[in-house]
C-alpha cells in the first residue's frame, strides 16, 4: 500500500475517532449509577449517532470497536436485579464504563500504528535535512538579511513539510517547532543560522521521540535470558561504548538524559541561547548537595556536552569554557561539568586542577569517555535506548 494512502486512511480513522470521543462525552450524563428505570431521546440519538460512526474505525491488528453504546433501560433493570439478590454490580458499573475503554485503547492502537508506518521515512527525512542544512547556509554571514534561496533550502522546506505529515498533529508539541517554521517562512541568512543552530536540534529530539514512543519495546534477541544465563558464557563484561555510533545531537540527548536520572540533579533543562563555540549545546541543572546535619542547599552547574573523538579536549577549550561561565547568569553558576565522548589532554586536566585548587569560579568538572561509561553502566537501560548496547 502507498504510504500516503495509509496516511490518508489513518487521518480519516482519527477524525471519526475524535467524534466517537464527542458522541461518549455527551452520552455519559446518561449513564446510570443506580437503579432507574427508561431511556432518554437524546440518549436514543447519542446511540445512534455512535453505531453509524462505528463502520470508520478500520481494524487494527485485527481489533476494532464493534459494540454499540449501552442501552441504559437494561443498565438501569441490571441495577435493580443485582439489588434484589444483594450483589454489587460490579458488571454492570463495567459495561457503563466500556465505550470510554474502548475508545482509549484504539486511540493507542492508532497512535502506535502510524509510529509504525513513519518511523523508517523519518529516518531518511532526518538524514535528508542532516546533510542539507550546512549546504543551505553556506558562508552566510550570521547577521544577514538577504534571503536565502537555493536548492537546498528547498530541500530542507520539502522534507520539514513531509516530516509534519508523517506525525501529525504530534508535530506541532514539538520544542521550536513554529520557531523552526518561522525562520523557514521568512529565509533570511540569520533565519537559517537560527536554523542550524537552535532550531534543528531541537526539533530533530522531538521527533526522534515522536518516532518511538515509549511503549515502542527496543529490539532483543529471541532467546530465554534464563536458559542463557545458566548456560556457559564466554567472554568478558566490558564498560566500552560505541561512541562513534552516535552524531553530535545524540551524544548531547544522552547526557541530557543521563543527568535527568541523576537524583542530585534537578531541573535539567537546555540553554538554547548559550552556545558553545563548537556549536555544542549547554544543559543547565541545579545540583543538591546534603551535609550530615540535615542542611540541604543547590548550586546552578552549566554542562557542556563535548562529542569529539578525533581529538582531545585541550586546555584552551578549557579556559574558554571557564572564561564564558564568569559571564552565566543570574543565578550565579558555581560549577560547569565538560562532558565529553573522548579524552583531555593532560595540560587540560593541569589546568582544571590548578583552576580549581586557587579557589577560582566557578568550579571546572571533567568527565571524560570513562567515566560516563561508568555512570552508564549503572543505567543500562539509558545506554540502551540511544543505541549503544
Amino acid at each position: 500500500m502507498d504510504l500516503e494512502d495509509l496516511l490518508r486512511a489513518m487521518d480519516r480513522t482519527a477524525a471519526n475517532l475524535r467524534k466517537m470521543d464527542s458522541v461518549w462525552e455527551r452520552a455519559k450524563p446518561f449513564i446510570p449509577s443506580g437503579p432507574q428505570r427508561g431511556s432518554d431521546v437524546q440518549y436514543d440519538a447519542l446511540r445512534a449517532a455512535w453505531a453509524d460512526l462505528l463502520p470508520g474505525l478500520p481494524r487494527i491488528d485485527g481489533w476494532t470497536i464493534t459494540e454499540p453504546l449501552p442501552d441504559i433501560d437494561d443498565m438501569g433493570q441490571a441495577f435493580i436485579d443485582y439489588l434484589d439478590i444483594g450483589v454489587h454490580p460490579t458488571a454492570v458499573h463495567a459495561a457503563g464504563e466500556k465505550p470510554g475503554a474502548d475508545l482509549a485503547a484504539y486511540r493507542y492502537r492508532l497512535d502506535r500504528a502510524r509510529r509504525r508506518a513513519a518511523r523508517s521515512r523519518l529516518e531518511q527525512l532526518v538524514a535528508m535535512v542532516d546533510a542539507a542544512l550546512p549546504l543551505a547556509l553556506g558562508d552566510t554571514a550570521r547577521d544577514a538579511v538577504e534571503r536565502r534561496e537555493n536548492e537546498q533550502t528547498e530541500e530542507v522546506e520539502t522534507a520539514i513539510g513531509e516530516i509534519a505529515r508523517l506525525l501529525g498533529e504530534d508535530a506541532e508539541s514539538i520544542d521550536r517547532w513554529w520557531d523552526l517554521q518561522r525562520h523557514m517562512r521568512f529565509s533570511q541568512g540569520h533565519d537559517w543560522h537560527d536554523i542550524v543552530e537552535f532550531d534543528w536540534p531541537a526539533v530533530r529530539a522531538g521527533i526522534e521521540a515522536k518516532s518511538l514512543g515509549d511503549s515502542d519495546p527496543l529490539p532483543v534477541p529471541d532467546i530465554d535470558l534464563g536458559q542463557a544465563a545458566s548456560g556457559n558464557l564466554t567472554g568478558a563484561a566490558t564498560l566500552a561504548l560505541p561512541w562513534e555510533l552516535l552524531n553530535d545531537d545524540g551524544f548531547e540527548r544522552l547526557l541530557y538524559d543521563l543527568l535527568r536520572d541523576i537524583p542530585e540533579h534537578q531541573n535539567v533543562e537546555w540553554l538554547m541561547q548559550t552556545r558553545a563555540p563548537d556549536r555544542g549545546r549547554d544543559l543547565s541543572m541545579d545540583r543538591v548537595l546534603r551535609d550530615g546535619s540535615g542542611g540541604v542547599r543547590t548550586e546552578r552547574v552549566i554542562v557542556q556536552a563535548k562529542h569529539w573523538r578525533s581529538r582531545s579536549v585541550n586546555a584552551a577549550a578549557i579556559s574558554e569554557t571557564a572564561t564564558a561561565g564568569k559571564l552565566w547568569g543570574p543565578p550565579l553558576v558555581r560549577g560547569i561539568v565538560i562532558a565529553t565522548s573522548g579524552r583531555f589532554t593532560a595540560d587540560a586536566v593541569s589546568w582544571a586542577e590548578r583552576h580549581n585548587s586557587e579557589g577560582h569560579a566557578p568550579y571546572i568538572e571533567l568527565w571524560p569517555d570513562s567515566r560516563l561509561e561508568t555512570l552508564l553502566a549503572q543505567r543500562p537501560h539509558i545506554a540502551a535506548a540511544h543505541g549503544l548496547k
